[in-house]
């Protein structure tokens, strides 16, 4: 990778220190010309001319996920958002009451108002998984209570939103295998900074955004589909045109690919420019990034370690580019404001939205920084510096 080139192809990293890349990252120049291209072109000729143009990139969408993903393209679709994806997975698993969700202390907000809204409307059980002292899932512990509950479904945050750890995706996938249950994926935190393989991971879905650490528009996401699910019928519970044919007055045929998850209206601007922001991606190499971040959040962790009364919050073996501290002498909010001043954008994680995590750890709020591969070790150590005051 050429950081200077990548540097000179995102706009907006030159006049500040952009550190949130976990809440919505910079998008490349590939990807706003694409955008901007697209709406002007519908501007001239409309949406349907527009789109009929266009059917190459939308094609190479897929193609380009797929790669990304380390799957077949009829294993993908377009979503809106990653919560879009996520509740049309859920959708597909047909609950009654009685059956189990075993997910973790550490899965997603969102994640979890939608168990419990199923808990509420289909009366269905969740059990969440409990962590070792280091903050890692306790397999051997998961494992038993998939045995004694044989959950209808397996949930997993691969990274959760306030906080640094890293689950273990894969291993749980295995555990899932073994006992026969479904398993959903949100990778919205790791597709885009990790390499993410769904046949290493072994799920069945797979829900990511674009607008996060892959470095596309607002309002795009995806969802990965795999063989053994759409061999088995699953599908979301509102289907539209695309999801399947109209065969006769009052049946309908499901659309054997994973676009039954499709609904046939999308912006083609943000679908393009999610391809765009995914083959940017890949042509860059998820390992190289990978590599590149890993290298650059070690340093960085390092150097934080020695400035006075920061705690670093992120528990865990292994641990991403989402990085959450406190500070003994000051509050969140005085943090922020420091930070404010010397043009470093970055998200505060509040208990509203880790009400686990947080309450273990005695904290109500925590500053999250996020870089990425276009930052560099010298903007971090200006970090550093801000910090110790």
């Amino acid at each position: 990778m050429d950081l200077n080139t990548i540097r000179k192809e995102t706009r907006g990293c030159t006049d500040k220190i952009f550190l949130n890349s976990a809440g919505s990252s910079l998008v490349s120049d590939a990807v706003f010309d694409q955008v901007i291209n697209i709406l002007t072109e519908e501007a001239q000729i409309g949406g349907y001319a527009l789109a009929y143009a266009n059917q190459q990139g939308v094609d190479e969408f897929y193609i380009e996920t797929a790669k990304l993903l380390n799957c077949a393209p009829e294993n993908i679709s377009f979503q809106n958002s990653a919560t879009d994806a996520y509740a049309k997975a859920i959708s597909s698993i047909e609950f009654k009451a009685g059956d189990v969700i075993l997910t973790t202390d550490d899965d997603y907000i969102s994640n979890q108002i939608s168990f419990l809204s199923l808990k509420k409307r289909f009366g269905i059980e969740i059990i969440r998984a409990g962590n070792l002292a280091n903050g890692d899932l306790d397999l051997v512990a998961f494992e038993e209570l998939v045995k004694q509950h044989q959950p209808k479904l397996v949930a997993l945050t691969h990274i959760p939103t306030s906080s640094g750890l890293v689950q273990a995706a894969a291993e749980v996938g295995a555990i899932c295998r073994k006992y026969n249950c479904w398993y959903l994926v949100d990778a919205c935190q790791s597709v885009g900074q990790l390499v993410v393989d769904v046949k290493e991971i072994g799920c069945d879905f797979l829900a990511a955004t674009g607008r996060k650490f892959l470095r596309g528009p607002r309002g795009t996401g995806f969802l990965f589909v795999a063989d053994r699910a759409l061999e088995a019928g699953l599908a979301p519970l509102v289907i539209d045109m695309i999801g399947g044919d109209w065969s006769s007055v009052d049946h309908y045929t499901l659309q054997p690919t994973a676009k039954r998850f499709e609904f046939w209206e999308s912006s083609l601007a943000g679908r393009l420019g999610l391809k765009e922001a995914v083959k940017y991606a890949n042509q860059l190499g998820m390992a190289n990034i990978e590599k590149y971040n890993t290298d650059l959040m070690s340093h960085f962790r390092n150097q934080l370690k020695t400035v006075k009364g920061l705690n670093l919050q992120d528990w865990g073996s292994k641990v991403s580019n989402i990085l959450t501290f406190t500070m003994d002498h000051h509050t969140t909010e005085e943090i922020a404001a420091h930070l404010r001043t010397h043009d470093v954008y970055f998200s505060i994680a509040f208990a509203g939205s880790a009400m686990i995590d947080f309450p273990k750890k005695n904290i109500e709020s925590a500053i999250r920084l996020s870089p990425h591969y276009f930052n560099t070790a010298e903007e971090l150590e200006k970090v550093v510096a801000i910090l110790d005051f």
